[in-house]
């Protein structure tokens, strides 16, 4: 349980720092971060592996480049959701999930 808690800060922290970097994403404060990360990760554990095998011919199709089309919709489905965080577009939003994924993983690269 605990290493679940500590990713899910994790995850909070990696998008506070997205936030900060993509000018399409806005983010007011902690609350809302822990709160996005919590509902992305629910998010992203039942929706997204549905959305990914109705798409999957498109996805062999792209080599695997629409997942990240399909990432930035799980971003701005949840910012449609949490009061305090907002995500101006499509393009936003998938870069927004790449930059997210990357920072996620550098967090996730120095601290274990």
């Amino acid at each position: 349980m605990g290493g679940l808690i500590w990713r899910w800060l994790l995850n909070a922290v990696a998008l506070l720092i997205t936030a900060r970097i993509i000018e399409g994403i806005r983010l007011e404060g902690l609350v809302s971060a822990l709160t996005a990360s919590l509902i992305l990760g629910i998010v992203n554990a039942f929706i997204r592996p549905l959305v990914i095998l109705l798409t999957l011919p498109l996805n062999i199709l792209t080599l695997g480049l629409f997942t990240w089309v399909i990432n930035g919709l799980m971003l701005k489905i949840v910012s449609t959701v949490v009061a305090g965080f907002n995500v101006e577009g499509f393009w936003a939003a998938v870069v927004g999930a790449l930059v997210l994924s990357l920072v996620s993983g550098v967090i996730s690269f120095f601290l274990s």
